[in-house]
């Protein structure tokens, strides 16, 4: 490989079959960003389409409205702990998200899960540990405000949304886009076989479905790093108030999966204290751009944008009290 230089940009020779593809030195970057996102993403979305597609044809309409609290405090407080329950990061938790609404939980409570379970399940906690030197100090820091968020905003979201609204709207996008089958009767009358067939039906079709929008974000995601240079936002951040919001701004850009994020946020241990530091973990693993496009997919457009800003307030007011 030879290295030219030209004016604004290093290119890059690649010998190919007897042909010479040059590419920009950010090109080249912009790639291996991409394929590193969408490597990251792609384990955690199968195993969220595959448990959409368990919960779609093995658990009943019936069986949820009996587990689930009816009251709003506690069905709210009942999502975010299932979350704990469930291995999936923000890229596999919006098809969990639609499945859990269409089967008639609590639209809070399910945005409630949605919000506390790429943050609050075991193995990014364990991850967070290990990341911040074997210290429980940010383990505690961002389950608890990712707790107290997700509570917040489910809450807030059960007196802002009309319940049925949204839930026809979810009903007939999966129908027009996914295998529909008749709800709760229809998986108590088929065979064990026939339900094992048709959770790999709905997995793969789930899979291409929302792997689509993965494919989308992570090349929007790679183009904002590639070309939103990191130290640009850094040198803003020279307040409390700005540091959060700076790095609130780099999470949603970088798009990390939460299960590795918290390893480059220990990075920045030595320039931000811990609010800074816990409003990156916290916002990036709630809202970034993969998850983002993903949920525009999935729900009406205004909800997604006050949702969004629910969650960048109560995140933002959580971090200053760090």
């Amino acid at each position: 490989m030879r290295i030219k230089e030209g004016i604004g940009d290093i290119l890059q020779s690649v010998p190919l079959n007897g042909v010479i593809l040059v590419f920009s030195h950010s090109f080249l970057q912009l790639n291996t960003i991409f394929i590193s996102i969408i490597i990251e993403a792609v384990p955690f979305i199968i195993i969220g389409v595959f448990i959409s597609a368990i919960i779609q044809m093995f658990v009943t309409d019936s069986l949820l409205a009996r587990i689930v609290p009816k009251n709003r405090i506690g069905s709210v407080v009942f999502g975010t702990c299932m979350g704990s329950l469930f291995p999936a990061c923000e890229c596999g938790i919006v098809p969990i998200t639609e499945r859990l609404v269409k089967k008639k939980v609590p639209l809070h409570a399910a945005i409630a899960f949605m919000l506390a379970g790429p943050i609050i399940n075991p193995v990014v906690l364990f991850a967070t540990y290990i990341a911040f030197g074997s210290s429980w100090q940010m383990v505690f820091y961002r389950a608890g405000l990712a707790i107290a968020v997700s509570i917040a905003v489910g809450i807030l979201v059960s007196y802002l949304f009309p319940e049925n609204q949204l839930r026809d709207y979810v009903d007939k996008k999966i129908e027009k886009y996914h295998l529909h089958h008749d709800g709760a009767a229809a998986s108590e009358r088929i065979s064990f076989i026939e339900k094992f067939k048709g959770t790999m039906d709905h997995a793969i079709d789930e899979f291409f479905s929302v792997g689509k929008y993965l494919v989308f974000g992570a090349f929007i995601a790679a183009a904002m790093q590639t070309y939103i240079k990191q130290s640009i936002l850094l040198s803003f951040a020279n307040t409390p108030f700005t540091a959060i919001l700076v790095m609130m701004i780099l999470a949603f850009i970088m798009s990390l999966c939460s299960e590795a994020d918290a390893f480059v946020a220990s990075s920045f241990r030595s320039t931000f204290p811990p609010g800074p530091l816990t409003a990156f973990l916290v916002f990036g693993a709630m809202v970034d751009i993969k998850n983002l496009i993903m949920m525009l997919s999935t729900f009406k457009k205004k909800f997604v944008a006050v949702l969004i800003t629910l969650i960048f307030v109560c995140v933002f007011a959580g971090a200053l009290l760090i």
